[in-house]
């Protein structure tokens, strides 16, 4: 089972909001971790908290493929998504997304079962 919780915070300008507090899905399933933002976005990331660890770079918008990882962004809607396809226990994890120019960051809370 897969479980996330969203946390968000930023400037006036630019606000960064998680579609969902909590996720759940199952081994094997593909989820999807969604943010919407206001303001201006040129940059947009997901980062990834393996516990007792501080977060790493997952995946940018304009980066190469990663392997089980899909970016999407609707600009029109100024959505921004991350797919991840096979969920394993080995994903549990905190989720930022995050955007730039800013500094905003919303964490997204994963556990796989």
């Amino acid at each position: 089972m897969v479980n996330l919780c969203l946390l968000f915070s930023g400037s006036s300008e630019d606000v960064l909001t998680p579609f969902k507090d909590v996720l759940m899905a199952l081994e094997g399933d593909t989820v999807t971790l969604s943010c919407n933002y206001s303001g201006s976005a040129d940059y947009l990331f997901w980062y990834q908290q393996k516990s007792s660890s501080s977060p790493q770079l997952l995946i940018a918008e304009y980066t190469e493929k990663v392997e089980r990882l899909s970016f999407k962004h609707d600009k029109q809607s100024k959505e921004f998504h991350l797919q991840i396809s096979s969920a394993a226990v080995t994903d549990s994890a905190v989720y930022y997304c995050a955007l730039r120019p800013t500094t905003t960051v919303s964490e997204e809370i994963w556990d796989a079962y």
